[in-house]
Parts: C-alpha cells; sequence; structure tokens
C-alpha cells in the first residue's frame, strides 16, 4: 500500500501540474455556501485518484472534498485534491495533493505531495516522517517570541462569527512571525520538517487535515484543539512542536 500510494499522489500531482502550467486553464466557480473556489482541476485530480483507488482497493470507502462520501467495508480513503486552490487559481506554488488511510477509524498512513515544490511528505502511523524518503522532525523552539507560526482563515470565508482574527492578533504581537499561506496540509508538513514552529486553524475538514497531521505527529509534533484534548478535530487544530504548547494554548 506504501508504494502504491506514494505513485498515486505524485501521478496525482503530475496531472495537476499540467492543468497548473496552462495558460487560462482555471476555469472556476464560487462554492455556493461559503467564500471559496472549485476549479476543473480540482474535480479532474480528484476523479483520477478516486478511480486509481477504487480500483486497486475496491472495498475502501471514499471521503473526498470534491465528490463526498463512499462507504466502505476495509477502511478508507481520505483526499483533498489540491489543498491550496486559491493558491493554485493564482499561479502560487503553495498548494499540495493530500491523501490519508483511515482504518477502524484510525489514521494509519498519510501522504501530502506538493508537486510545485517537488516536495512528497509521507508517514505510517509508527514509523516516523519523510519529506522524499529522508526524516524529518519538528524544531526544539521553546519560547514564542522565537517561534514562526502558520495560520488561515477558513472560519472568515464561512461567514462565522467565532473567527480566529482574536487569535490572530494575540499571537502577533508575540511571535517572532506568523505566516498565512493558504494550505494547511502543507503548513501541517512545515511543522514536520521545522519551516515552521506550530500551526493553528479552526474550521477545517478532515480531508484538509488528515494526511499532514500523520506527518507532524509522526515527526514529534503535539497535535490538540485549543482546549488542549489531544485529539484531531478539524473545527479546532493546535499543532506545535510540543515545547511551545502551554504557552500556545494560553493564547487561544
Amino acid at each position: 500500500m506504501k508504494t502504491f500510494l506514494k505513485y498515486t499522489i505524485q501521478s496525482a500531482g503530475d496531472l495537476a501540474m499540467e492543468w497548473f502550467q496552462r495558460e487560462g486553464i482555471l476555469s472556476s466557480q464560487q462554492k455556493s455556501s461559503v467564500k471559496d473556489i472549485v476549479t476543473e482541476a480540482d474535480v479532474a485530480v480528484e476523479q483520477f485518484i478516486r478511480d486509481q483507488l477504487h480500483r486497486n482497493f475496491p472495498d475502501f470507502g471514499f471521503l473526498g472534498e470534491e465528490s463526498g462520501i463512499q462507504s466502505g467495508t476495509d477502511g478508507r480513503w481520505i483526499v483533498d485534491p489540491i489543498d491550496g486552490t486559491l493558491s493554485f487559481a493564482r499561479g502560487h506554488d503553495y498548494w499540495s495533493v493530500s491523501i490519508a488511510v483511515e482504518i477502524a477509524g484510525q489514521i494509519q498512513m498519510g501522504a501530502v505531495y506538493a508537486p510545485a515544490r517537488r516536495a512528497l511528505f509521507f508517514a505510517e502511523k509508527g514509523q516516523g516522517a519523510t519529506c522524499n524518503d529522508k526524516p524529518i522532525q519538528v524544531t526544539s523552539v521553546d519560547a514564542l517570541n522565537q517561534s514562526v507560526l502558520a495560520t488561515g482563515f477558513a472560519c472568515l470565508r464561512a461567514n462565522l462569527e467565532d473567527n480566529n482574527l482574536p487569535r490572530f492578533n494575540r499571537l502577533a504581537a508575540e511571535v517572532l512571525g506568523l505566516r498565512i499561506r493558504g494550505s494547511a496540509a502543507l503548513d501541517l508538513c512545515s511543522v514536520a520538517e521545522g519551516q515552521l514552529d506550530g500551526f493553528w486553524e479552526q474550521t477545517l475538514n478532515l480531508y484538509d487535515v488528515a494526511a499532514g497531521a500523520l506527518i507532524a505527529s509522526e515527526a514529534g509534533a503535539q497535535i490538540t484543539d485549543f482546549q488542549g484534548k489531544p485529539e484531531l478535530n478539524p473545527d479546532q487544530v493546535l499543532v506545535s512542536n510540543g515545547f511551545l504548547h502551554p504557552a500556545l494554548l494560553e493564547m487561544m
């Protein structure tokens, strides 16, 4: 399964890159309920992934951003065909393809591929995390004023009253740097490889974070909700190198 997953996500990334490199390719439409977009590429890449997965693992279910839920008996694939669609549509390189394997309610394997950056992140539960087959790990930064964090504002696009702005304002005054780059999956991988010391966001979906959270965890990251409960809750995701977690929980 490991070899198949890597091959499939890289093939999907190649397909996404074909769309990314076309001029005027990005016919997009706004999703009805939020300030968000979906491109033709999102749909085409997810269909490619779904076909490959079903052909090789017909008894697995499927959760995809564009095509929804399909039940299965052996496990479930969790897929975001292009995480960071707005970046993709505007020609920025910070976007990714994300695939996780869930078995018996637990994420067992995850891959995040950033084809425009030629970076393939991978983790298997209990086996550590890699980028392009080289081991990665979180930083040892232990002070907020020396930390670089990332976040996003899916909550604002959904027009929610409980949004991320107060947390952003509090942390902006305390940390060395804040980044908003538009792909939660890649932000989680950036924590895993030590480019970031932490990441938080709210009002995400499982397909945004399932693979990246496993990769971060296997690289040594701590993952909780905003109250410190040790779980992957897409509504409240707080990820850090562990050293910063108590201080970040206070800021949440």
